[in-house]
Parts: structure tokens; C-alpha cells; sequence
């Protein structure tokens, strides 16, 4: 985890419950004395992500439909902090969210670790909605802007203007490849929880565009990889979230295939969990 992220420790449930009395009612003791809550559900997982918000970072509001991609707090604020080490002035960067989805994670911890200006985009004008409720009832409309997404095979087309320029292009891409593959992928995060579902799988770990798309996130970076190329004067890093180490491979080769292209790959881990940014800028000037 990032030296940076505020979440090293493991969660004081009790004083999460005072800043946000809403997650009591799902703590309970383990059977090794533990403060814990059940993480299989929805509900409680949302309380634990509201008191996170309300507590690290002075979030007063934040709410989600049911069935949409609730967060993992710890992770997303290590996609944060890991996209802030690529500039030595961290503070006050202008950031385009590919993806912000109805959490608006990513605006909201950028916003509240570096002061950053974020626009959010989305092609599920819903999940623009309720982004936008969230933005406006914490008082973050001159630091958060959203743009709809209205075609779902690009991802900077449409949504930088002409003369518009981002110091950063962040992106947690759709994982899975199909439907069919992410209601599997929701059916083993149950089992693995010691429980069985059996209708709504997919209430688990978010719907539709938030979790598959076809060919998956390889196919997803690629097409940033190759729109990028459009917009290497007004982006200066492009990065985007890796979850399978075995994509790394095509997509550095798509990027070698660039003209004037730099490459990292920064390694990120939650405990077993382990993910990594790829960020590429062009070798010219991008202002």
C-alpha cells in the first residue's frame, strides 16, 4: 500500500460509528474477538465506505444506488497516490476521470488529497446523476465537472474540447469480457465469503458497463491506447488501472508501437491483493 494512503491500519469500526452512526448496526464480533461486519452485504459494505469517506475525508454525503459498484476505499486512494508520484508539483493538477461512474470515487479523494480539478465522465447518464447529487451536496461543483460519455466505444473522444488541456488521465477500466463472465466473477467473491447467492449475483460487485465490456479491460486500454495518440498535446500522463498482470505484455507493445511514447508500470498491492498502473506521456510538448 502507498505510504500515503490513510489506510494502513486495520478499521476501528467503533470509531468509524461515531462519525457515521449508520454503519453500528452491522458490526459484530468474530470468532476471534474482532470487530468485523459482513462484507458479503451490500448495505453494510456501503456504511463501512460512507463512514471511511466521513471520517479520512470530511465526506458529509455519499450514497450509491442498489446494484451499482460500491467501492473499495483503501484501492482507489492508491490509484490516487500512485498517480500523484509521476509530478513533483502534486498539488492543484487539472485530472479527467474516464469511468467516474455514481460513486464519483475518484474526483472526491482527489479533490480532498491534493486539491486536485476533476472532470468525470460516464456513459450511463444515471450514474451521472447520482455522481452529480453527491458532488452538489458536499459543495464541490467549482472542483468537479461531468460530461456524458455519449458513445460507448471511446473514451477521450467527445469529452476533452478542442484547447483543452489535462495534466492527468486517470481510469479503472471494466474488468470482465461479457456478462456471463462477471456474474462468475461476483459468484466466487460470494463463495470465497462463505456464502451462496443464488439471484442477483452481479448486486455483489456493480452492473453492466462498471464491470464487463467486450474483450474486456485489455481490449478497453487498448482503445485508450490508440485514442490517446489524438490528444497527446492536451494530456500530459495517461494512465490507466492493469488487474491482469498478463495484459502488460500487448499493451506495452501497443505503446512501443507510438511514436516518442514513455512507459511506467507502478506497482501497487492491498494486502493479497495486487494491481498496477500503466502511465505513458508523449515526448513533446503538450502545452
Amino acid at each position: 500500500m502507498h505510504p500515503k494512503n490513510r489506510h494502513h491500519d486495520r478499521y476501528q469500526l467503533k470509531q468509524l460509528s461515531l462519525a457515521s452512526p449508520g454503519l453500528l448496526p452491522f458490526i459484530t464480533i468474530n470468532k476471534y474477538g474482532d470487530e468485523t461486519i459482513d462484507f458479503a452485504n451490500p448495505q453494510a459494505v456501503k456504511s463501512l465506505n460512507q463512514a471511511l469517506l466521513k471520517f479520512f475525508y470530511d465526506i458529509n454525503y455519499w450514497d450509491i444506488p442498489d446494484h451499482n459498484l460500491c467501492p473499495p476505499i483503501p484501492g482507489r486512494a492508491d490509484y490516487i497516490h500512485s498517480a500523484a508520484d509521476l509530478f513533483d508539483q502534486k498539488e492543484h493538477l487539472r485530472v479527467l476521470d474516464i469511468g467516474t461512474g455514481a460513486n464519483c470515487i475518484y474526483p472526491l479523494l482527489g479533490y480532498k488529497e491534493y486539491h486536485w480539478k476533476f472532470v468525470g465522465t460516464d456513459i450511463d447518464k444515471q450514474s451521472l446523476v447520482n455522481a452529480n447529487n453527491i458532488i452538489n451536496k458536499n459543495e464541490l461543483t467549482s472542483f468537479i465537472e461531468l460530461r456524458h460519455q455519449p458513445d460507448a466505444k471511446s473514451t477521450l473522444r467527445n469529452v476533452i474540447l478542442p484547447n483543452e488541456f489535462f495534466d492527468l488521465v486517470i481510469c479503472n477500466p471494466p474488468f470482465h469480457e461479457s456478462l456471463e463472465e462477471a456474474a462468475s466473477g461476483s459468484r466466487r467473491k460470494w463463495k470465497n465469503l462463505g456464502k451462496s447467492s443464488t439471484k442477483n449475483v452481479l448486486n455483489f460487485g456493480g452492473k453492466g458497463a462498471e464491470l464487463w465490456c467486450p474483450g474486456g479491460e485489455k481490449a478497453f486500454i487498448l482503445n485508450l491506447i490508440h485514442e490517446s495518440s489524438e490528444y497527446c498535446s492536451q494530456v500530459n500522463w495517461f494512465t490507466c488501472l492493469v488487474s491482469k498482470e498478463e495484459s502488460l505484455f500487448t499493451l506495452k507493445k501497443a505503446l512501443t508501437k507510438l511514436n516518442r511514447v514513455q512507459i511506467k508500470i507502478i506497482e501497487m498491492s492491498q494486502g493479497q491483493k495486487k494491481s498496477r498502473l500503466i502511465a505513458w506521456k508523449f515526448d513533446q510538448p503538450t502545452k
